[in-house]
């Protein structure tokens, strides 16, 4: 099912509107004086759109897999040093 926003409910209650998003794999269609003007998308939802649509994300998933089953991996310690 669509859910659906006002831009002044999403303003006024932004913050209850991302915890629902972030709990359920979806979208929020934003709506501006009754017409759809954007979408609020769960960060996985997100992701899957762009991995289904783009080659070159898919292509950096299948190196990135490649890099972990070569060894090909740095530690946080490395990345990061101590923090």
């Amino acid at each position: 099912m669509v859910k659906i926003v006002k831009a002044t409910t999403l303003r006024d209650h932004l913050s209850d509107v991302l915890k629902e998003v972030s709990r359920a794999k979806g979208y929020f269609i934003v709506t501006k004086k009754g017409r759809p003007v954007s979408a609020l998308v769960n960060l996985d939802f997100f992701e899957d759109l762009l991995a289904a649509t783009s080659s070159e994300y898919l292509e950096s998933i299948r190196e990135a897999r490649a890099d972990y089953e070569a060894g090909r991996v740095r530690s946080h310690e490395d990345v990061f040093g101590e923090l």
